[in-house]
């Protein structure tokens, strides 16, 4: 600093910062301003004959002569349409009420089975119907059926109002839209089905109803699976409804592993136990890692303490060739607990019971009820 710029008042030298500030503050709002303006005329003005196109291409609504009589989205276009008729109805000598009114009724009757074009002619993504959905309007949803509105109308994204009902956990839309035939395995750009919606929303009720109308609880690999985004989200009624209707519990997703090891990630302890008493492999989880690898480096001791019960291998390695132990925060419970269990040999109770379940297998768990044995012993091969 200059000796000017010392002899000068603190106060003349703090408004200059806040000038300074203001200035700045200015020129990123001017800019911001100015990419909006360009925007709106070079990408939203740009994209409407882009929209048009990709309405043809969903709805069935024809680029050609029709569109352009009974959509407004484009003012010269209307222009060229009145001239065209306008010229017609003087080769014809018919009158141009008459030719307006056929105009009007094509539109209404295109109207219903689009879904897409407003009566102004502006793009739309959602439909009345996916409005209805969404929001749970169960009189509006009745209404926009009965009027002819296709029950499977999608949006860009290949959204259905049956993907709106399910995940705004309306189980009224949802039977009506059901009812009137939706596709139940519906599935979006992103492989999103209505039954991963419901998981994602922990509505159990809506899962139900799904898979009692034939809903797949799973896909491929690659696409999102309701049983992982249950687990991931700590919905043990999803999850329960899941396990009831037969799911694998054991699926592996190759950038997820399975159900157990995304449950422990996110430490949902009541979705282990869930996965756990269904008989899912204690030892699967993403490649090499197991879940009691997830637990131990989120230390979590409840959690370690129950996959221990059923069985996890302390000494199991990663791909870096880890054990759980090694990713234990140092000097926490979890690492005294594994090192704890690492000198403690099992109990022969505990191995008995991990080798019956183990023979029995997974399929066969839901059959420990039935066996003809003493109360006690049957609620300890079960875990209660």
């Amino acid at each position: 600093m200059t000796v000017i710029e010392e002899s000068r008042p603190f106060a003349q030298q703090l408004s200059n910062v806040y000038f300074t500030i203001l200035s700045l503050f200015c020129f990123k709002l001017f800019v911001k301003i100015s990419l909006a303006i360009l925007s709106h005329f070079y990408i939203v003005k740009g994209n409407r004959k882009e929209a048009a196109r990709i309405a043809a291409e969903f709805y069935g609504v024809p680029q050609g002569q029709d569109r352009n009589t009974c959509s407004n989205d484009s003012q010269t276009s209307l222009q060229k349409q009145t001239m065209t008729t306008s010229t017609a109805v003087q080769r014809s000598h018919n009158l141009p009420k008459r030719r307006l009114e056929s105009i009007g009724e094509c539109s209404a009757k295109r109207k219903p089975s689009w879904g897409i074009l407003t009566s102004q002619g502006s793009w739309a993504d959602r439909s009345p119907l996916h409005e209805a959905a969404s929001q749970g309007r169960l009189l509006s949803l009745k209404t926009l059926l009965s009027q002819g509105y296709n029950v499977d109308t999608l949006t860009i994204d290949q959204v259905t109002p049956l993907h709106e009902a399910c995940l705004g956990d309306h189980v009224g839309c949802a039977r009506i839209l059901l009812e009137a035939g939706a596709n139940v395995n519906a599935t979006t750009i992103d492989g999103v089905t209505p039954l991963f919606n419901a998981c994602s929303r922990g509505s159990a009720a809506c899962a139900e109803l799904l898979l009692e109308y034939g809903a797949k609880a799973q896909w491929e690999s690659c696409l999102p699976s309701p049983t992982h985004e249950a687990a991931s989200r700590g919905h043990s009624e999803c999850l329960e409804v899941l396990i009831s209707w037969g799911i694998d519990v054991d699926q592996d997703l190759p950038h997820l592993g399975t159900p157990l090891y995304v449950a422990c990630v996110s430490q949902q302890i009541h979705c282990i136990r869930k996965l756990l008493y269904a008989g899912a492999n204690v030892q699967k989880g993403k490649h090499l890692e197991t879940p009691l690898h997830a637990a131990a480096q989120h230390s979590s001791t409840e959690i370690v303490n129950l996959l221990l019960e059923f069985g996890a291998d302390i000494n199991a390695k990663n791909t870096d060739f880890e054990r759980p132990v090694d990713l234990a925060a140092p000097s926490s419970l979890v690492e005294r607990l594994l090192l704890l269990h690492e000198a403690t040999p099992s109990s022969l109770c505990q191995l008995c019971r991990l080798r019956i379940r183990n023979y029995m297998g997974r399929a066969r768990l839901h059959l420990v009820p039935q066996l003809q044995l003493p109360t006690i012993l049957k609620n300890f091969l079960q875990y209660r």
